[in-house]
């Protein structure tokens, strides 16, 4: 076989998968505008300090009331790019057939648990203010425990509530995926198939959790149209982010920007509030203030995350074609899953920089065809 054998996404997925990425950016920097301009308003205008004012019931609870009233008024501004963004698109270009009704109560359930964290978060950090002068350490520290909390028991507590999972039937492929668990090292306590089929035509696969609750995930609709040494390749690269511990290194990379972004919002919203005339940094009325400031912050931090995640996922990669040794199977897989999932091949280069956490379907095909070709070369001259 040569490198012509395994074919290039299909040409016509490559347009669809062009077109809806366009319009799901487009819709991201319309939403994107008109958050900062309603922040904006908020913070440069009367308005904001005159709803301060009709709050008097402290502090903690009127930022929390005030949160509350923000998050729930923003949703229903931007209802229609959700909708439009979430379900019409998706729908339109065969990525879900999910009705109306099952993607409201998803996005309800998502809603309501980011609600509740935001919740915690925003109580904490407006009790913390009047109580020590470090309280962006103390938030960064919360913070960090929630997220640790959550990525264990992801599998357990969150993924039912929006898909079903039954155990891996015993036969070929449980075994062939234990015994790459074993190769990797690696101690598994369930190998899981999540039932995508359900509502979307899309593919995917993970090890979530972490000791009792460490799980191979693999989706239905990858099991039931991929070949065995497919679904090798993908669970060699998911096991490569174990092996080479990148849940910490990222948990620890993504701490680092949490905390300069704390540390440096603490900073510049003493200087908002002075100078825009609120009456502290705890004064709920400043709430608006303290979310542009991380916003802004977030779009300078953004690209040094994605950066760094492309890093891992390029090494994790690696590692799948190592333990493998299938680089054909590896780039086939990628190409079934670019096809199935409607991903670009080859997004422009700003937008790959700047917000995708993965190297393109180009970068890893043509990593995967590197080894390959020193595979072969070192078994010539051996």
């Amino acid at each position: 076989m040569n490198q012509e054998d395994v074919k290039r996404p299909d040409s016509a997925k490559q347009g669809q998968a062009r077109r809806y990425a366009s319009v799901k950016r487009r819709l991201y920097f319309i939403e994107l505008v008109l958050t900062a301009v309603l922040l904006i308003a908020l913070v440069f205008t009367p308005a904001s300090k005159e709803f301060g004012r009709l709050l008097s019931f402290g502090p903690v609870i009127s930022a929390l009331f005030y949160f509350l009233l923000l998050m729930v008024g923003y949703a229903l501004v931007t209802s229609p790019f959700g909708y439009y963004s979430g379900y019409v698109l998706p729908r339109r270009y065969g990525l879900t057939h999910q009705n109306f009704w099952g993607w409201l109560g998803d996005n309800l359930k998502g809603g309501a648990l980011s609600l509740l964290l935001g919740s915690v978060i925003v109580s904490a950090v407006y009790l913390l203010m009047d109580a020590s002068a470090l309280w962006w350490l103390w938030i960064w520290l919360i913070v960090m425990v929630i997220s640790l909390f959550l990525s264990v028991l992801a599998p357990v507590l969150i993924l039912p509530l929006f898909f079903k999972s039954r155990p891996l039937p015993e036969g070929e492929l449980r075994t062939s995926l234990e015994d790459l668990a074993d190769r990797a090292k690696l101690k598994i306590q369930g190998i899981y198939t999540v039932e995508f089929s359900e509502k979307t035509s899309t593919a995917n696969a993970a090890l979530m959790g972490a000791g009792a609750t460490r799980r191979i995930l693999l989706s239905d609709t990858l099991v039931d149209k991929y070949s065995g040494d497919e679904i090798l390749t993908v669970m060699g690269h998911e096991m490569g982010h174990q092996r080479h511990g990148d849940t910490i290194r990222l948990f620890a990379f993504q701490g680092f920007i949490l905390l300069a972004t704390f540390y440096f919002t603490a900073l510049l919203l003493k200087v908002g509030t002075s100078s825009l005339g609120y009456s502290g940094i705890n004064d709920a009325a400043a709430l608006p203030l303290l979310l542009l400031i991380i916003a802004a912050l977030g779009l300078i931090t953004g690209p040094l995350l994605s950066a760094f995640s492309r890093f891992v996922e390029g090494q994790a990669d690696m590692y799948a074609l190592e333990i493998t040794g299938k680089p054909r199977a590896f780039i086939s897989a990628m190409t079934r899953l670019t096809d199935q999932n409607l991903g670009e091949a080859e997004p422009p280069r700003l937008v790959e920089i700047l917000m995708d956490d993965h190297p393109s379907y180009s970068r890893r095909v043509e990593m995967a065809r590197r080894y390959e070709r020193s595979n072969m070369n070192g078994k010539t001259t051996g």
